[in-house]
């Protein structure tokens, strides 16, 4: 065992990450000064300051580098002098309806690694899914000097004026559409709905009700994922029924469980379901189970969100699966560009997905 330059313990053989250089603090030195960092990561002090302070011209790699330093080298940010001269804390908040649910916990997850590669950290408010909640976040952050803020929306629309008035960066994620007032990194709504029900098509469903919140005139999630629906059916030739149509009050399991109950008790013939998320689909599943229909002999089901828990149920459950940490990095991305330049136009983007094929439809 040896030891590198930061003092730590080091195998034979052992790594140190590329092109970062030892460095050993001299007894008595104190604390660690950004001139160490610059020598750590064999860069000039002014790019080190580049870094702290999320100014344009570094390049990813030795942006990455310095981080790596700051790391090793347990460098601390002075976060009052450097709020008090530069206008920035450092900090960005993600907003989002429940950290409870799983989709909102791992999207918040890698919200929070893409944010540190940025040299972000990152605080999480929760909304409970009101327009109420999703207004004070946008207020809260403004109160706290937060340098930008990632909110997903889920009552807050186009005609609010609370998100006009943030006054800072502000990025909105996943469900609602804003026509384009705002930096947007929005889910595959009704291009991985159309992609779900067209599977379902495609293995022979022809009585394929869909469980979902309430559609309405706005352009929402719920509409966006309706419309997709409808596409897939109008393409393979499938009637709509208005009873297969089933709209929930709230996304939860338990809601999930109760349309399937009342789906199969309403007497409909149905052999496939699309649920509005895989939250849904698991109380699917639960409810059919409970009426006596096997999934997929009887009934074939398919979720949206692709959360962890749907590759353990039983049968596993097929899903859309749109790509969280594209979604993740992508908005801290537009922070970071946004915090930089405040005048840019701005950006849109729909996240990439793929069908996750599993037991529930085969």
């Amino acid at each position: 065992m040896g030891r590198d330059k930061l003092g730590a313990a080091t195998a034979p053989g052992q790594l140190r990450p590329a092109g970062v250089k030892s460095y050993q603090q001299n007894a008595g030195h104190g604390m660690v000064t950004m001139e160490d960092v610059a020598r750590l990561a064999g860069v000039s002090k002014m790019t080190v300051s580049n870094v702290v302070n999320n100014r344009d011209g570094v390049g990813d790699l030795v942006r990455q580098r310095v981080l790596e330093a700051i790391r090793r080298s347990g460098y601390r940010v002075n976060v009052s002098a450097r709020t008090l001269r530069s206008g920035r804390t450092g900090v960005i908040g993600l907003a989002v309806p429940d950290i409870e649910l799983p989709y909102f916990g791992h999207l918040a997850a890698h919200v929070i690694e893409a944010a540190g590669r940025q040299g972000f950290h990152v605080a999480i408010e929760q909304t409970g899914a009101a327009a109420a909640g999703e207004a004070d976040a946008i207020a809260h952050s403004r109160t706290l000097h937060f340098d930008g803020l990632i909110l997903s929306a889920v009552e807050l629309d186009r005609l609010d004026e609370h998100p006009a008035e943030a006054g800072y960066p502000l990025v909105m994620l996943g469900e609602q559409d804003f026509g384009g007032r705002f930096d947007h990194v929005a889910m595959p709504n009704e291009e991985g709905t159309k992609a779900a029900t067209t599977h379902l098509a495609d293995r022979g469903c022809r009585r394929i009700a869909i469980v979902t919140g309430r559609a309405s005139d706005d352009v929402n999630m719920v509409t966006r994922r309706h419309r997709g629906y409808l596409a897939a059916l109008a393409e393979r030739g499938i009637g709509i029924d208005p009873a297969l149509l089933f709209s929930l009050d709230d996304a939860s399991m338990e809601a999930g469980r109760e349309a399937a109950c009342r789906l199969v008790d309403s007497g409909h013939e149905i052999d496939g379901v699309v649920a509005v998320t895989d939250t849904v689909a698991l109380g699917v599943l639960r409810g059919l189970a409970d009426r006596g229909l096997r999934v997929p002999e009887d009934v074939r089901l398919i979720g949206f969100d692709d959360i962890p828990e749907s590759g353990f149920t039983v049968p596993s459950l097929s899903t859309v699966a749109p790509d969280h940490r594209w979604m993740a990095e992508r908005a801290v991305e537009l922070v970071a560009q946004r915090i930089r330049a405040p005048l840019r136009p701005t950006v849109q983007y729909i996240a990439p997905f793929e069908l996750m094929i599993r037991e529930s439809t085969r």
